[in-house]
């Protein structure tokens, strides 16, 4: 089972970046799929998620309505769509595979995680 984040980087404040997570070795589309976030000296919090046939979507508040959350079951991949970023926005990404999404928080249950992938916004 693995989890493999890439597309983050270093971009200017109202730039764009789209992160992906690339998943193999178990069940990807019967499972709910989200992105966490952690900033420096801060706790890891969920900022989308997705579930396996792509209805009702969550998005946290500091992250609604710029960022988007798809994915691609033929790929295996999930993306995270990411604009008008802010330098609040800067922060390791993780990707997470969890057995069950909701449309108003984060999945609680999360049973393998990405490396994560670093997006710095300055």
């Amino acid at each position: 089972v693995q989890l493999v984040e890439s597309g983050g980087g270093s971009v200017q404040a109202g730039g764009s970046l789209r992160l992906s997570c690339a998943a193999s070795g178990y069940t990807y589309n019967r499972n709910c799929m989200a992105w966490f976030r952690q900033a420096p000296g801060k706790e890891r919090e969920g900022i989308a998620s997705i579930s396996f046939n792509g209805h009702s979507p969550f998005y946290a508040d500091p992250v609604k309505g710029r960022f988007t959350v798809s994915r691609d079951s033929a790929q295996k991949t999930v993306y995270l769509q990411m604009d008008s970023l802010k330098p609040e926005d800067t922060a390791m990404y993780y990707c997470a595979a969890s057995p069950l999404c909701f449309s108003t928080q984060p999945p609680q249950r999360i049973y393998v995680w990405g490396q994560g992938t670093q997006v710095t916004v300055s």
